[in-house]
């Protein structure tokens, strides 16, 4: 399997950025409500497909104190 032909498919590249706008958006929102500013910085700047964004979400539910 060709990863690198897969990737130029319009539609999967497509999918790949709503994936991380859906992420990002959340975990920005979360992040500027909580005043979480450092955290803010870094969602906005590091692109990871939607993976910083998920562990900042589940950190934030499950251990809000390290956070902060």
């Amino acid at each position: 399997m060709n990863y690198i032909n897969i990737l130029q498919n319009p539609y999967v590249m497509t999918v790949i950025v709503l994936w991380e706008l859906v992420w990002k958006g959340l975990s920005l929102w979360k992040a500027a409500k909580n005043s979480h500013r450092i955290s803010f910085v870094l969602l906005l700047i590091v692109n990871s497909v939607g993976i910083l964004p998920i562990i900042y979400l589940l950190l934030n539910k499950y251990f809000p104190k390290i956070l902060k």
